[in-house]
């Protein structure tokens, strides 16, 4: 199987567009701040927009596509025709392909988790005056982490898909010893049935 660019460009404009909206997210968390409540003695949280967690979601659904690709194309690996064996193509195209499903399960984790959390607002907090008024928000850094597993999912997903290709062997697979023998023979020299009188 040959490397094909258009498999390639949609992968990586998948990881690239995926990356872009976990750094927006990162950038556009929510903010919050307690509030008195206008009617009784008590405070609530007021938040700042949710667009962090609509990028994280997007982030997280691109991603997410891009792998399905990557693995329908290559057939995860193990549901292919066979790969070369003993070669460092081989060898590469299983580190890789380790490699990307590791960054690409902690990317979906922090994209995930910080869209849920950063969704997450807290109703009323306590009574007016009180002592440690506090707001739930996500913690800053957690899209970031997100962005950068992506980057390292992409890198894997390149290399892993460079790496198959390579060590793919279409269906033919080469046999060793076998053929025809021309010039060695395994049959003795037999002396003809009847001989001369």
């Amino acid at each position: 199987m040959a490397m094909s660019v258009p498999i390639l460009a949609i992968v990586t404009s998948f990881h690239l567009i995926a990356f872009v909206f976990a750094v927006g997210a990162e950038r556009r968390r929510s903010f919050a701040k307690a509030v008195p409540d206008q009617y009784d003695e008590s405070t609530y949280c007021v938040y700042s927009t949710d667009a962090s967690t609509v990028y994280g979601l997007c982030a997280f659904g691109l991603l997410l596509l891009s792998q399905t690709v990557v693995n329908g194309v290559t057939r995860c690996l193990c549901f292919g025709k066979g790969l070369v064996t003993g070669t460092s193509s081989t060898t590469c195209a299983i580190f890789f392909f380790v490699f990307s499903w590791i960054s690409f399960l902690g990317a979906e984790a922090c994209l995930l988790a910080g869209s849920a959390r950063n969704a997450y607002h807290t109703k009323y907090r306590g009574i007016f005056g009180g002592d440690g008024l506090s707001c739930a928000t996500l913690r800053k850094g957690v899209f970031a982490a997100g962005a950068a597993l992506t980057l390292l999912s992409l890198l894997g997903s390149v290399f892993f898909y460079w790496a198959h290709s390579r060590a793919d062997t279409g269906g033919w697979e080469k046999h060793q010893n076998e053929g025809l023998g021309m010039t060695n023979s395994s049959y003795a020299h037999q002396p003809p049935e009847f001989e001369k009188v």
